[in-house]
């Protein structure tokens, strides 16, 4: 018995170091094609449009946190509170009243006699 406890534990642990390597790799390739596309959005639009030179991927990759640093990194109103925050609060009520209509559904009913 305790063999097979020790190897359900070591499989247990290479599916999660797996996954967390796996998770690591699709976070590199997502990121690298983030770059790649904004790099060949600038070099196609801007030179065109406002005249700008043609930038290389890591210029681009700077342009992404640039943007992420103005736009997601600080509060959106004058409460101090994330803009998302609403929304996760929006659904987090709407989920609990569902489910509480739906537990007060199922209950069984109590006869009293």
């Amino acid at each position: 018995m305790e063999t097979h406890e020790h190897l359900y534990k070591t499989r247990r642990v290479f599916a999660i170091v797996g996954m967390a390597l796996g998770g690591v790799i699709i976070a590199m390739a997502m990121a690298l094609l983030l770059g790649f596309v904004v790099m060949w959005l600038w070099n196609w639009l801007m030179p065109d449009i406002f005249g700008l030179t043609a930038i290389s991927f890591w210029q681009a990759w700077g342009l992404v946190v640039l943007a992420h640093i103005l736009f997601k990194s600080f509060p959106h109103d004058k409460t101090g509170h994330h803009h998302d925050d609403h929304w996760k609060k929006h659904f987090r009520e709407k989920f609990k009243s569902q489910k509480e209509r739906d537990d007060a559904a199922t209950k069984p009913e109590d006869h009293a006699s």
